[in-house]
């Protein structure tokens, strides 16, 4: 990888993205064969989490671990970023205990802030804007289970939010056709969908429609995200209200591939954005999905903190 951090995904070039996926898979199959690099020993990753989480920070504590390192998990309540001690502060003092930093926040500019005065590498590990971990660590679901991601029809049917920006860029990056049905009010935003043209050298390769069945038909990935994100509690009524059209259940999964695969990113909130017979169902690559987190971000900390 060329970059110092991983703080978009408008940020990698495709040979650092297939870069990633090649120590992803390596590192994937030593894994299951019971061994484990340890490439990381004596590296300490500093994780800062002002948003909480299971998955993030489980795999990324086990991905130090699994390498040899160790983690430190630090609170909104142990620094209190930008507030009681200054983003750029706060940066250059981590720098001098630590090889590498993940954090996991509400504002896109206190990450950007964050790399800007760290001499150690950055990680997004999610903010409202974008979650670039997730959205190579779907693309890389998606080649393992098909093999290629050349030609797959990837079909999201929800919110524009950070999850769906992050899947579009990866999309532009690779020429990848991306598909996104959202209600009105939802969608991804015309300056984002610009800016994300550039990514893709001027190709039209995401496309935006407000019926679901529509992206749907012939998809050989259905993905989608829950419909109230943290942070979005005072909107539920309202969301639920505008997304009710717009749940993944076997009335979707009838109009894609007979083949297709079926991603959430997770926690799902089942009976909303997606029904339990699909979740649990045949289609399913949900926890093959959350399970490449681990192996997708042990890569991305090899790549990064052995610099």
């Amino acid at each position: 990888m060329k970059c110092k951090d991983l703080i978009s995904i408008a940020d990698l070039v495709q040979s650092d993205i297939e870069e990633i996926f090649n120590v992803t898979k390596e590192l994937k199959e030593w894994h299951n064969k019971g061994y484990d690099e340890k490439c990381l020993s004596g590296k300490i990753l500093g994780m800062i989490f002002e948003k909480s989480s299971m998955r993030t920070r489980v795999s990324f504590e086990v991905a130090m671990v699994q390498l040899g390192g160790h983690a430190i998990y630090l609170t909104q309540g142990d620094i209190n970023l930008g507030k009681r001690e200054s983003v750029k502060d706060g940066a250059r003092v981590l720098s001098r205990y630590v090889g590498g930093i993940v954090i996991r926040t509400f504002g896109q500019d206190i990450i950007q802030e964050l790399a800007r005065y760290a001499t150690v590498p950055v990680i997004n590990a999610l903010s409202d804007y974008l979650h670039p971990c997730q959205a190579l660590t779907d693309m890389y679901t998606i080649k393992e289970k098909f093999g290629t991601y050349t030609n797959v029809k990837i079909a999201y049917i929800g919110d524009g939010n950070n999850v769906a920006r992050s899947l579009a860029q990866i999309c532009a990056k690779l020429g990848i056709h991306f598909y996104v049905a959202s209600p009105k009010g939802y969608e991804l935003s015309p300056d984002f969908l610009a800016k994300t043209k550039q990514l893709a050298d001027g190709n039209d390769v995401i496309h935006l429609c407000s019926n679901p069945k529509e992206v749907a038909k012939d998809a050989h990935v259905l993905y989608t995200d829950t419909w109230v994100s943290m942070g979005q509690e005072t909107e539920r009524e309202t969301r639920l209200q505008a997304f009710k059209e717009f749940q993944i259940n076997n009335e979707i999964l009838k109009l894609a591939k007979d083949d297709v695969k079926v991603m959430h990113c997770l926690p799902a909130h089942r009976g909303e954005e997606i029904t339990d017979e699909v979740i649990d169902g045949p289609h399913s690559i949900v926890y093959d999905q959350a399970e490449n987190r681990l192996h997708v971000e042990k890569a991305l900390l090899k790549l990064l903190l052995r610099k």
